[in-house]
């Protein structure tokens, strides 16, 4: 059986908006975005996101606050220009821990959970939690 595996990223979600513009004011070069609101209509939004992402770990022991708290110590100098772009652009930010887990019954599932530092950050910014997990399909 494969083992568990999980990564989180920090977004930033809007209408309309050039996710190039998120990477020069926070002069944090993302792991993944998604311009396809930036091409869009007024009258047909879409939406562009933005995202920085932990690496994804694999195995036993999967530590879900050490993974976002290595995060959140990467962004939060940025706090206040975070904060910026999201009023400027109108930007929904977001923390998200992205889990694939076993199948098998002796594996165990890693706890989910967020640090007082990720939780003061991201109180400070507005931003939500988002938990997303699937089961690996069984060999």
């Amino acid at each position: 059986m494969a083992a568990n595996k999980a990564r989180v990223y920090f977004g930033l979600a809007g209408y309309n908006f050039d996710p190039d513009i998120v990477t020069q004011a926070l002069g944090i070069e993302p792991t993944s975005v998604d311009a396809t609101g930036m091409r869009a209509s007024i009258d047909k939004p879409a939406i562009s996101s933005w995202e920085l992402s932990s690496e994804t770990v694999s195995g036993g022991e999967i530590d879900v606050y050490e993974l976002t708290n290595e995060l959140i110590k990467q962004i939060e100098p940025a706090k206040d220009k975070i904060k910026q772009i999201m009023e400027s652009h109108n930007l929904s930010p977001r923390i998200c821990a992205v889990l694939t887990l076993s199948c098998d019954q002796d594996t165990i599932a890693p706890d989910v959970g967020f640090g007082a530092r990720t939780i003061r950050f991201l109180s400070e910014i507005g931003a939500f939690i988002n938990v997303e997990y699937k089961l690996q399909d069984r060999s």
